[in-house]
C-alpha cells in the first residue's frame, strides 16, 4: 500500500516535485480527517449489522437440514430468521459499508473535504433506526413477503430520508471537488447513488405501497431484486476494485477506456437482465426475449472488466503476499468475472428449466454478494482504516484468519449448493418412459440433504472469518494512535516489502 506520510529527509526535500508531494500528502490527510466521523459511523454500524446477519444466517441455514433446531420459538421460524437475516445483510451491513467506503471514495478523488458533516452523521443514524425497526417487525411477523422488500411499510420512509441526505451530500462533495478529472470510480458511484433510490422507489410504490396487477408485479419484483445486486452493489464494489488495485499497486490502471466500455455496457443491458429469472412464466415472451438477450450481452462488460484487472496485476501478483487489501480486492475481482458468466449461462430457456427453482439459485446469489461484493468491501476497509484512524491493524494473524475462513467458506458454500441444486433440478425434471414423475419430493428433500450441510459447515466458516475481523476491527478503535515517524507494515507499499523481506 501506498505510505504513511512522514517527515521527508533534506535530500529529499531539494528532489523536484517534493514540495508538490508533500503538499499533496497534506491535502489527502485532510480529507481523511474531514470523513472520520461520519465515517466511522457507517463502518461501525456495518460491523454490527454483519455480527448480527452472521447469527441469523446460522439459525436459518441449520433449520433446511435440521427442521426442529430452536422449533419452539415463534420469532426464530425458518422464514422469520432467514428474512431478518437477507434484510440484516443487504440493508444493514452492506449498504452501510457501500455508502461508508463510496463517500470516501468520492471526496478522495474529487479532492473534496466532507462539507456538512452533519447531513451524513443525522443520515446514517436514522438508515440505522430504520433498519432495526425493520428487522424487529420482520421478526414479529409483519414482513411483506415480498424478496428484498419484507421490512414493514412503517419502517420504509425512514430509509428513504435517510438515503435522501446520502444523496444529497454525494453532489455537494462532487459539486465542489478540485480534481480537474473525472476517474471511472465516480463514474460508477454517482451512477449507483441515483439508480438505488430509483429502484427502490419504485418497486415500494408498485408493489407495497399501490400494488399493480397481476403478473407486473413479478416483473417489478425481479427487476429491483437483480438490479439492486447489479446497478447498487456491483458499481460500489467494481468502483472500489478501479480505486484500489492501482492504488495498493502503485500503477494505472491498464486501460481507462476499457473501464469506460465496461461502465456503459453495464449501464445499458444490466436493467433488462433480471425478468430471465421468469423463463416459463405467465409474462409476455418478448419481455423474456429481451431479459435473456440483455443477460447474454452482459458478457462484454464482465470480460471487459475482467480483462482490465487481470493486465492490470500481472506482473505484481507476488504483491497479494504482503497485501491484505490486495488479496480480498482480487478474490472479489475474481468472483464478479465468474458469477457474472454463471449468471449469463443461467439466461438460456434450457438452463433456467432446469436449475430456476432450485438451491443453485441461492449460491449464485450468494456469490455475487458475498463472494464478491462483500469481500471487496473487506478489503477496503483494511485499507481505509489505518490512514482514518492513523492505526495499524493490531494482528495479522485475525487478517489473515479473516480471509482463508472467508474465502474457503464462500467457496464451500458456492459449490456445495450450486452442485445440490443442479442435483434437486435434474431429479425435479426427470420422467419416467410413461411421462410420470420418476421421484417424490420427499427423495428430492432427502437428495439435497448433504448439500445442505455443506452450507451449514460453509457457514460456520464464514462465522469464524467475521468473528476475527470484527475482533480486530474493535481492537484497533481501542489502541493508540502511532506516532508519523513509525512506518506500519501496512501502510508500506509492496515492492518495499519485498525488498525489505530480502
Amino acid at each position: 500500500m501506498s505510505e504513511q506520510p512522514s517527515t521527508p529527509t533534506i535530500v529529499a526535500s531539494f528532489k523536484p516535485g517534493a514540495r508538490a508531494d508533500i503538499a499533496a500528502r497534506a491535502e489527502l490527510s485532510e480529507i481523511d480527517a474531514s470523513t472520520r466521523a461520519p465515517l466511522m459511523l457507517f463502518l461501525v454500524s456495518a460491523v454490527l449489522w454483519l455480527i448480527v446477519g452472521t447469527a441469523f444466517a446460522i439459525i436459518s441455514s441449520y433449520k433446511l437440514h435440521s427442521p426442529g433446531f430452536l422449533g419452539d420459538i415463534e420469532w426464530l421460524t425458518f422464514g422469520r430468521a432467514r428474512t431478518a437475516h437477507l434484510n440484516a445483510v443487504i440493508y444493514g451491513w452492506a449498504t452501510n459499508a457501500a455508502v461508508g467506503v463510496a463517500f470516501w471514495l468520492m471526496a478522495r478523488l474529487s479532492r473534496s473535504v466532507v462539507r456538512h458533516g452533519g447531513i451524513l452523521l443525522f443520515a446514517v443514524a436514522l438508515w440505522n433506526i430504520g433498519v432495526t425497526i425493520g428487522i424487529i417487525g420482520i421478526l414479529k411477523g409483519d414482513s411483506t413477503s415480498v424478496e428484498w422488500l419484507e421490512m414493514p411499510t412503517y419502517a420504509t420512509p425512514l430509509l428513504f430520508i435517510a438515503y435522501a441526505l446520502v444523496g444529497a451530500w454525494a453532489v455537494i462533495t462532487f459539486r465542489y471537488g478540485k480534481s480537474k478529472h473525472i476517474y471511472v470510480s465516480q463514474w460508477y458511484i454517482l451512477a449507483a447513488l441515483f439508480w438505488f433510490p430509483w429502484l427502490y422507489s419504485v418497486a415500494q410504490m408498485m408493489i407495497i405501497f399501490a400494488p399493480a396487477r397481476g403478473t407486473v408485479q413479478a416483473l417489478v419484483n425481479w427487476w429491483f431484486g437483480h438490479n439492486v445486486l447489479g446497478l447498487w452493489f456491483t458499481p460500489i464494489g467494481l468502483a472500489s476494485v478501479y480505486y484500489f488495485l492501482p492504488k495498493v499497486l502503485g500503477k494505472p490502471i491498464h486501460s481507462y477506456y476499457l473501464s469506460i466500455l465496461g461502465f456503459w455496457s453495464l449501464a445499458i443491458f444490466y436493467n433488462w437482465a433480471g425478468v430471465h429469472h421468469l423463463v416459463g412464466g405467465p409474462v409476455p415472451a418478448w419481455v423474456i426475449t429481451a431479459g435473456i438477450a440483455a443477460s447474454f450481452m452482459m458478457v462484454v462488460p464482465v470480460v471487459v472488466t475482467g480483462i482490465n484487472h487481470h493486465l492490470t496485476m500481472i506482473g505484481s501478483f507476488s504483491a497479494l503476499k504482503y497485501s491484505p487489501t490486495l488479496r480480498f480486492i482480487v478474490f472479489g475481482a475474481v468472483n464478479y468475472t465468474l458469477t457474472s458468466l454463471i449468471g449469463s449461462l443461467m439466461a438460456a430457456r434450457s438452463v433456467s428449466e432446469t436449475l430456476h427453482f432450485t438451491h443453485f439459485v441461492v449460491a449464485h446469489a450468494h456469490h455475487g454478494m458475498y463472494a464478491f461484493f462483500t469481500m471487496v468491501m473487506f478489503g477496503a476497509i483494511y485499507y481505509i482504516l489505518p490512514r482514518i484512524l492513523l492505526r495499524e491493524w493490531p494482528n495479522a494473524t485475525l487478517i489473515r484468519t479473516h480471509f482463508w475462513a472467508t474465502a474457503v467458506g464462500s467457496m464451500v458454500y458456492v459449490v456445495g449448493l450450486s452442485i445440490g441444486g443442479v442435483v434437486q433440478g435434474l431429479m425435479m425434471n426427470h420422467t419416467s418412459p410413461d411421462g410420470s414423475v420418476t421421484y417424490t419430493v420427499l427423495q428430492v428433500v432427502e437428495a439435497t440433504i448433504p448439500y445442505l450441510f455443506s452450507r451449514s459447515v460453509a457457514g460456520i466458516l464464514i462465522t469464524v472469518g467475521h468473528l476475527a475481523f470484527a475482533v480486530n476491527f474493535f481492537w484497533m478503535l481501542s489502541k493508540k494512535p502511532v506516532s508519523q515517524s513509525s512506518a506500519p507494515t501496512l501502510f508500506r507499499n509492496p515492492e518495499e516489502m519485498e525488498l525489505a523481506a530480502k
